[in-house]
Parts: C-alpha cells; sequence; structure tokens
C-alpha cells in the first residue's frame, strides 16, 4: 500500500510535451493530503478495530464465564431443590412411619384396655356371684344352725333363749369375719 510519503517523493519523468508541471504538482499536493488524511483514519480506524475487536474478547470471555457461571449456578440451584425436595419426602415419610406407629400404638393400648376392662367386668361378675352364693350359705348354714339351736331347745326345755336374740347375736359376732375370710379365700383362690 502507497503511504503519502511514497506520494510526496514520487517523480514523473519529463518529456517534451508531457503535462503541465505545476498543476501535477498542485494536483499531487491535493491528492498527498487527502491520501494523509485517509491514511491516518485508516491506521486510527486499524487501531480502534484492535480495541475493540480486543474489547470484544474480553467480553467473549466475560459472556463465557457468566454463561458457565449461570449454568453452574442454575444447576446448583436445582440439585438444591432436588435435595430440599427429597428431604421433604423423607420427612414426610418419616411422619407417615411415625404417625402410623402412634395410631397403631393406640389401637394396641385401646385394645389392651378393653381386654383389662372386659377381665375386670368378668372378676367382678365372679366375685359378686361368689359372694352371693358364699352369703346364700352362710345364710343357708345360720338358719340350719338356728333350727338346730330350736331344735335342741325344744328337745332338753331351754325354752328361755329365742331365737332372734341367738342369730343377732352370732351374726354381728361372725359376719365381719365371715366376710374377711372370704375375700382373703377369693383373692388367693386367683
Amino acid at each position: 500500500m502507497l503511504t503519502p510519503l511514497d506520494l510526496q517523493n514520487k517523480s514523473f519523468k519529463k518529456s517534451f510535451f508531457g503535462y503541465n508541471k505545476k498543476s501535477v504538482n498542485a494536483f499531487l499536493s491535493e491528492t498527498i493530503e487527502d491520501y494523509e488524511k485517509v491514511y491516518k483514519e485508516n491506521i486510527e480506524y486499524k487501531d480502534k478495530i484492535n480495541m475493540l475487536s480486543e474489547q470484544i474478547r474480553q467480553f467473549n470471555s466475560m459472556e463465557e464465564t457468566l454463561k458457565s457461571t449461570l449454568l453452574i449456578a442454575q444447576k446448583t440451584a436445582e440439585e438444591i431443590t432436588l435435595n430440599a425436595r427429597k428431604k421433604a419426602d423423607i420427612i414426610i415419610e418419616e411422619a407417615e412411619i411415625e404417625k402410623n406407629a402412634i395410631i397403631q400404638q393406640a389401637h394396641e393400648d385401646v385394645k389392651s384396655i378393653k381386654e383389662e376392662y372386659e377381665y375386670l367386668q368378668k372378676e367382678i361378675y365372679i366375685f359378686k356371684t361368689r359372694l352371693e352364693s358364699f352369703l346364700e350359705s352362710q345364710k343357708l348354714s345360720l338358719n340350719d344352725f338356728y333350727k338346730s339351736i330350736a331344735k335342741n331347745d325344744a328337745i332338753y326345755g331351754n325354752g328361755d333363749i329365742n331365737e332372734s336374740d341367738v342369730s343377732s347375736t352370732i351374726y354381728d359376732q361372725n359376719f365381719d369375719d365371715i366376710v374377711t375370710n372370704t375375700l382373703i379365700s377369693e383373692s388367693d383362690s386367683q
């Protein structure tokens, strides 16, 4: 490429009927000035292009870095979200298991309490039946006893003792002992 200095130092051969030297030199001077401006502008533009190209390379590098950082951040966010979901699922699953265990234990407790209640009802019924039976047998024994006393009195003639006096005396003295002995024997048999 020609430089402005090349144009300035350019000389032409002279010929007999050649161009007018003044007008060629004036044209060359004007061309040199214009070409020098264009040449300087071209150098400036090349410098600007180089500078802008370097900036573009830097921006492209930054863009790649930002893209990779963004991808890493996005991947990390997805992993965190996935891990949080997994942890939430595990927590929910553990809570379900614990809930089911608590409910199962409550059912077992209720069943056990019902069984114990039914057992106690049976025991109370058995105790009541045995007590009634025992009291009935004691009543019969007392009646037999009173009858034998009355019979003996009739045979031996001790008519001054009244059956109701004997029965109330014996009943008052022995009733507490009879009930206590019955309860003790009932609890021992179980």
